[in-house]
């Protein structure tokens, strides 16, 4: 995953091994002023025991403050209803942002038994507030007289959003039906803490263990940490590889072994699917079941179009047009890589059937035929300390912005830290980064805050941001070598954790953004990883400080669209059975691979040599992520930031300044203090093309206007042409993020 803010699923974890310090038992750093530098937790303190009581405090100063607010005999005020209500919580809101992260970053069976414990009653608490019918009485008497009261924009959005919130919570139901929808949120908690311990099991318990004599055609970095894996667990001499990505991509991708990439692979794609004790197509079924009914008491007739009613799309009819014109284009591109590369399988298995763990085996062979370029030659460019310094010389080149490593309290030894300096030296924030995989962290990168920019007595709390990634380890006495998706990788958290830090919003209920405009930043920030102009600031060899060769540059640009058939059709594919599977209007016992195959198969006509990015027993994004009918959010994005960064191409000027401020001032700093299309006009001008992303994909063929000189520009995929609508536009919404 690559991104998570506050719909991280909220699995907790402390193992503070060698970050401790002395304390008094029985005292709760969560109950005190934090005397830390630049505000950051006092991860040295928390333990894991402190979390309960101080939820359970946060939660009793919680719903004091809400009697606060409904016990008022005065008549309803926007400020003593409405920012009242904005200003309620805080405490809970703190302890559950450092919850959050942490539990993603690090799991173990005791935290795992609280978090079962805690969840349903945090979703007990919220419905508490949200169906207070004194509360939501309050604030629709503020609402219903909104255009007598001179509000500003600003004051016009919140009291909207709050309202909105209020409704689509369940605010206008009846006590019955209040009743049921509480018992649903309860049960749905704890039904996503099951799934994602599951899945967190299932990642761990698996290793392929090999001998020498297994690994033909694995590189050194591959080998060295499996061996480093092996003797971790105790088994030296051998060789081990697991499901987590920096190792189960390599092996995928060089291993001779056909029958070793096969047990691999189908290992991973039955992740929580094996009819054990960790298999989730019971829970798949609980959450469709639970989500439609919900859906229904909310007056919706699918839990798909209850989501996307407060998204940028409107309608699952917007969802479904996008994904659709991208569906076939993006598969017949990926059948026409298929091809290629089973002229080369053909000559390894004449009588043998191309499957879906061959994909990456021979994708590479092809990649070096075409364009003499092999990923291991690159990695000796990409050390992880030169990405990082690359993604600081973008935001400074762009934003003036600067990094400083500091020394704060950390909640994992491996966790580094930066005080992130703004334009005039002022600070800005505080980010941390956690790079590499273990066994309590969940897979995947994202990027949350463990404090939220806001404002106290008019001056700026500043964020405190974290970086979360899984990338391959240092192995061999060698520092750690990035793949060019993990180099793109950090570059889209780094854009996420610029939205957090730049964040300068006045209200705490106007931070977060509509789903799909919240990949943005994100993706953005990837056009910039492998631009020539950049590779030469930070792609360094990490023996000889040589830059990056013109001529591997020249391969990297040449191959921009290497593999972009395969790597949109399983993108697509996972969008279209997230929203396949919410938009199920009357539930009845299913089964999840049935469901998936019709849907994907035999409706859209995948073929069997492509799996979706995520299969419904470990889509952890759309059950316990906070994706739920939402992994289109990527791709709908996706037309934002293309489009975006055509700004800057059309300047002549990729750094330009003047437009990276107007971004910055326009989208990055406002939160969701507008709708995202209304400031996305403002940044932009004008309506977002879908153009620059179709040309992006490989998936569209414009041609050059007819004359002498004509050029072709035909890639791989058919012409479509046309602006992307993104109907209902100018839309006022709440956000769920």
């Amino acid at each position: 995953m690559k991104r998570i803010t506050a719909l991280l699923t909220l699995f907790l974890a402390m193992t503070f091994i060698s970050c401790k310090s002395g304390k008094t038992v029985g005292e709760n750093p969560f109950f005190a002023e934090w005397e830390t530098p630049y505000g950051v937790p006092p991860f040295d303190k928390i333990e894991p025991e402190h979390f309960l009581p101080a939820i359970e405090r946060g939660m009793s100063l919680h719903e004091a403050e809400i009697d606060a607010i409904t016990s008022n005999n005065d008549a309803p005020t926007f400020e003593n209803v409405i920012l009242a209500y904005d200003a309620s919580g805080k405490m809970l809101s703190q302890v559950e942002l450092i919850f959050g992260m942490l539990c993603a970053a690090e799991n173990t069976s005791e935290m795992q038994a609280l978090e079962e414990q805690i969840m349903p009653r945090m979703a007990a608490h919220a419905d508490k507030i949200r169906l207070n019918g004194k509360l939501f009485e309050r604030i629709k008497a503020v609402y219903d007289r909104r255009a007598a009261l001179g509000l500003d924009a600003e004051q016009s959005r919140l009291l909207e959003k709050t309202y909105r919130s209020f409704v689509r919570a369940g605010a206008l139901l009846d006590a019955e039906r209040k009743a049921r929808l509480k018992a649903i949120n309860e049960e749905l908690s704890l039904t996503a803490v099951k799934f994602g311990q599951n899945l967190l099991a299932e990642n761990n318990n698996y290793a392929l263990e090999l001998a020498s004599s297994d690994l033909d055609g694995i590189p050194a970095t591959a080998r060295d940490l499996a061996r480093e894996k092996a003797e971790a667990m105790g088994r030296k001499g051998k060789y081990v590889f697991t499901l987590h990505k920096p190792s189960l991509i390599p092996f995928l991708t060089y291993s001779s072994k056909r029958e070793l990439r096969e047990q691999i692979y189908k290992a991973y794609l039955n992740r929580c699917n094996n009819g054990d004790e960790y298999d989730n197509k019971q829970l798949i079924n609980d959450f469709i079941r639970l989500r439609t009914e919900k859906a229904h008491l909310l007056g919706y007739p699918s839990y798909a179009a209850y989501v996307v009613d407060d998204e940028m799309a409107g309608t699952t009819d917007a969802v479904y047009g996008l994904l659709e014109e991208i569906w076939t284009p993006a598969l017949e591109s990926a059948k026409g890589e298929l091809a290629e590369m089973e002229e080369l399988f053909r000559k390894d298995f004449p009588e043998g059937e191309f499957a879906s763990w061959d994909w990456w085996y021979y994708a590479e062979k092809v990649r070096k035929q075409k364009y003499a370029l092999d990923e291991e030659m690159l990695r000796p460019y990409f050390s992880l300390e030169n990405v990082q310094g690359g993604i600081f010389f973008l935001a400074n080149r762009l934003y003036g912005i600067t990094f400083r490593p500091i020394v704060v309290p950390l909640y994992h030894p491996e966790a580094v830290a930066y005080e992130v300096l703004d334009v005039d030296q002022s600070h800005l924030g505080v980010l941390y980064f956690d790079y590499f995989p273990r066994d309590g962290k969940s897979q995947g990168a994202w990027c949350g805050n463990y404090v939220e920019q806001t404002y106290e007595d008019g001056k700026r709390v500043a964020p405190v941001v974290s970086v979360v990634c899984n990338f391959t380890r240092p192995a061999g006495g060698n520092p750690a070598l990035l793949t060019l998706d993990e180099t793109e990788t950090l570059f889209h958290e780094f854009g996420h954790a610029l939205h957090f830090l730049f964040h300068d919003v006045k209200y705490r209920g106007l931070a977060e953004v509509e789903g799909d405009f919240v990949e943005l930043p994100s993706q953005l920030m990837e056009n910039w990883a492998f631009d020539p102009e950049v590779l030469k600031q930070y792609a360094v060899h990490y023996r000889s400080n040589e830059v990056i060769p013109k001529y591997l540059v020249d391969k990297l640009r040449r191959s921009e669209l290497f593999n972009q058939g395969f790597m949109a059709t399983e993108l697509i594919a996972a969008s279209l059975s997230d929203m396949d599977i919410h938009s199920i209007t009357e539930y009845e016992p299913f089964d999840p691979m049935a469901f998936e195959r019709k849907a994907l198969t035999e409706k859209r006509g995948l073929i069997p040599q492509i799996e979706p990015r995520y299969r419904y027993p470990y889509f952890s994004h759309i059950f316990d992520g906070g994706y739920s009918a939402g992994y289109y959010f990527y791709t709908w994005a996706e037309v934002l930031d293309k489009d975006a960064f055509e700004a800057f191409r059309e300047s002549g000027d990729l750094f330009n300044k003047k437009i990276a401020s107007d971004f910055r001032r326009k989208i990055l700093a406002r939160g969701g203090s507008e709708d995202g299309m209304t400031m996305y006009r403002d940044f932009r001008g004008k309506d977002p093309d879908k153009r620059a992303m179709l040309r992006g994909r490989g998936l569209l063929n414009e041609p050059e206007p007819s004359g002498e000189g004509r050029r072709s520009r035909r890639r791989n995929g058919i012409r479509r042409p046309g602006k992307l609508k993104l109907e209902p536009i100018g839309k006022e919404t709440a956000n769920l993020i």
